[in-house]
């Protein structure tokens, strides 16, 4: 029998519940329209022809790559552009690159605004911001292909290589980036060939795996055949990018 009313069946929750409760379900309707709006923006395709497979995106990728190594790559009118990419994205690959000045997988690939989305960092490794921003390429904005990009005679590499042979000291934060290269440096030394050119691509194909892997968004979209992750690394001759992975 409830005390304050004297109903049998009656049950009063408690006012700090009853806030509790309200609170809670604030916070429940606020996360669902938030939910809401961040899937709104994966109905928005303001480039059809960025609906792809994964082997489609991949193909699209190399036919680019070809043109930009030839030196006859398609003229984007960028200014055409703009309105309908005011309204949103749908692009048809992300790209984990090296932050170094001469890799610009824009023209690597000759692609125009809205589709790339693109994640730099020297040494191209992968960490939780990059898998978040990736988690976010997939699941919000449908893009069916992740590409960890290495490139020929990468300084961060090569600053790994130091550290882990030479015990070489860096300053600031660059230990920290060392950190996550090193794995691919020290898997490879002791190997046939040029350490600099095994550790890049090691380290490309270590990243690939990261993201592969990485649960619960990624690796579900990996297993489900809606998102495929490959590795490649851009020749600074040629300009041409070496499939792997």
């Amino acid at each position: 029998m409830c005390t304050k009313c004297g109903n049998l069946e009656a049950i009063h929750l408690p006012a700090c519940s009853r806030r509790n409760f309200l609170k809670f379900s604030g916070a429940a309707a606020l996360g669902a329209a938030v939910s809401r709006s961040l899937f709104a923006a994966s109905d928005v395709k303001p480039k059809p022809q960025n609906e792809l497979t994964p082997d489609e995106a991949l193909h699209r990728l190399n036919q680019g790559n070809q043109r930009y190594i030839q030196g006859v790559m398609k003229r984007h009118d960028f200014a055409a552009e703009r309105a309908a990419l005011a309204g949103g994205q749908n692009p048809y690959a992300g790209i984990l690159s090296c932050a170094d000045s001469r890799i610009a997988p824009e023209y690597a690939f000759d692609t125009g605004r809205g589709d790339l989305f693109v994640v730099r960092v020297a040494g191209n490794f992968t960490n939780e911001d990059v898998i978040a921003s990736f988690e976010y390429a997939v699941q919000f904005l449908g893009t069916p292909l992740l590409v960890v990009l290495g490139h020929e005679k990468c300084g961060a590499v090569d600053a790994a290589i130091k550290t882990v042979k030479d015990g070489a000291k860096l300053p600031g934060h660059l230990p920290a980036m060392m950190k996550k290269i090193t794995p691919a440096v020290q898997d490879v030394i002791g190997q046939p060939g040029d350490l600099l050119v095994n550790a890049i691509r090691k380290n490309v194909m270590l990243n690939v795996e990261h993201l592969k892997n990485a649960t619960p968004v990624i690796s579900q979209f990996v297993e489900e055949g809606k998102v495929k992750v490959v590795g490649g690394v851009y020749r600074l001759e040629d300009g041409s990018v070496e499939w792997i992975g």
